[in-house]
């Protein structure tokens, strides 16, 4: 069966190069789910390489970024099979060494490639990374990777066509000290350190509740990580790991973008698997906006409770406000009353969407080098951002082409918001991380057609 990739794969709607002809100015009302998040399922099943028998792991989002890795996992020779329903069984005893033009025609625009190092180079004593691409939201290295592979006693040489890792003698614990908390680089270590020889201690780590979720997996596995509340992690390798059977965590990322999309519309949109606990710093920055919201046992009621208040906002790595939370979020805040300021101080690029924004008729200033203030909890960081946002504005239909994932999202829901019939150009890239995307849209009430 391949039920979980041939259902968008095969859907018309959801094609590459798609264009959304969106008539706006309706609210966004009814009930979406949201499954495992991308940035658990996309690692979890990388981290089945490191198993001797076979993994399943069950809410698997069907996004292209899933597509992505299972065509990498497959071009290792991991079998790969859909039980349906979001069910992955991955079998990676058959594992082998695959051809760069093999790794970079699967790849594509994913970044994923580059955590198969640590996998790779215990199960075949090296690895391959193409040139990597991801969403154009600033500069993002893999220095941090690279500097904590060859911290493991990795060989690092740089090719035209990308990076060649190998390890003849096997990879040793390491203590490795990050400059930034990294999501990426964490994940890194942890899938190098749990084969490793002896004890790796890492420090200044992230903790996202998708990390913890990687670590549950891992330990599952077999691994043994401990974890102290000063960023500290501890793994000792062990030399052989099992299969996991585990269930995704819940995508934060995706509830909290419906969330916004009923303040942006003046909707009342059930997000069915939504959980509070991960979600405590966005609730509290949905509450002060002006947002509403009921608890319940399967999900999260977001809705409006009156006029939209300004805020000042912060992202920050976890517990503080995602980055990726930010930029639907600024669409609300367009209608909201009074000036609100949103300091990015995750990635550099990250505010470039809202030129289109302001295209619309939305008041929005981006101070390219940040915002100094004496009530900044989040230190100052180099190439940080700040958006001023004033409103309320209302916002008019416009021509826009997606930027990145969580831009691409947010042009939506402005559409949606906007007077008028607006296209949206690219909205493929949507499908990275918004399962069955158009569907949702439709269950939600929106006024659209799929055109190109």
């Amino acid at each position: 069966m391949n039920t979980l990739l041939s259902a968008s794969a095969s859907t018309p709607a959801e094609g590459e190069g798609s264009v959304l002809e969106i008539r706006g100015g309706r609210p966004l009302t009814g009930r979406v789910e949201v499954k495992g998040a991308k940035n658990l399922a996309t690692k979890a099943m990388v981290a089945a390489l490191l198993g001797e028998t076979e993994s399943v792991l069950r809410d698997v989002p069907d996004i292209s970024d899933v597509q992505v890795v299972r065509s990498l996992l497959e071009v290792h020779g991991v079998t790969v099979t859909d039980d349906g329903d979001g069910v992955l069984r991955l079998d990676p005893r058959g594992a082998v060494s695959a051809h760069m033009e093999e790794i970079d025609a699967h790849a594509g625009a994913s970044r994923i490639p580059i955590l198969f190092c640590g996998p790779l180079l215990h199960l075949l004593g090296q690895a391959f990374i193409p040139d990597l691409g991801g969403c154009r939201i600033g500069d993002r290295p893999i220095d941090f990777h690279l500097d904590a592979l060859r911290a493991f006693g990795a060989t690092v040489d740089k090719l035209p066509s990308g990076i060649r890792l190998s390890a003849p003698t096997g990879l040793k614990g390491a203590n490795i000290a990050l400059p930034y908390p990294s999501v990426g680089a964490t994940e890194q270590v942890l899938l190098t350190a749990v084969r490793a020889k002896g004890t790796t201690e890492l420090r200044n780590a992230a903790i996202e509740p998708e990390i913890m979720d990687l670590i549950a997996v891992l330990q599952k596995m077999g691994a043994i990580i401990s974890y102290e509340p000063n960023r500290v992690i501890f793994i000792e390798g062990v030399d052989a790991l099992r299969g996991y059977d585990h269930r995704s965590i819940f995508d934060r990322n995706e509830a909290a973008s419906w969330a916004c999309a009923a303040l942006a519309t003046d909707g009342d949109i059930y997000v069915g698997g939504a959980k509070q606990q991960e979600m405590l710093t966005f609730l509290n920055v949905f509450r002060k906006v002006g947002g509403d919201f009921d608890i319940h046992e399967d999900g999260i009621r977001f809705r409006r409770g009156g006029a939209l208040k300004p805020v000042v906002v912060e992202t920050d790595v976890h517990p503080g406000f995602m980055t990726d939370w930010q930029q639907p979020l600024i669409v609300a805040l367009t209608q909201a009353e009074g000036v609100s300021t949103v300091h990015e101080t995750v990635y550099e690029n990250r505010l470039g969407f809202t030129q289109a924004l302001n295209k619309m008729g939305a008041s929005i200033v981006v101070h390219p080098e940040g915002l100094a203030s004496p009530d900044r909890r989040v230190p100052r960081r180099a190439l940080e951002q700040a958006a001023v946002i004033t409103g309320p504005t209302p916002l008019h239909a416009a021509d826009v082409v997606v930027p990145d994932l969580r831009g691409g999202y947010s042009y939506v829901i402005a559409a949606l918001a906007a007077d008028g019939t607006s296209r949206v150009s690219g909205v493929d890239i949507i499908r990275r991380g918004y399962e069955k995307f158009f569907e949702k849209l439709t269950a939600l009430g929106a006024d659209f057609d799929v055109v190109g």
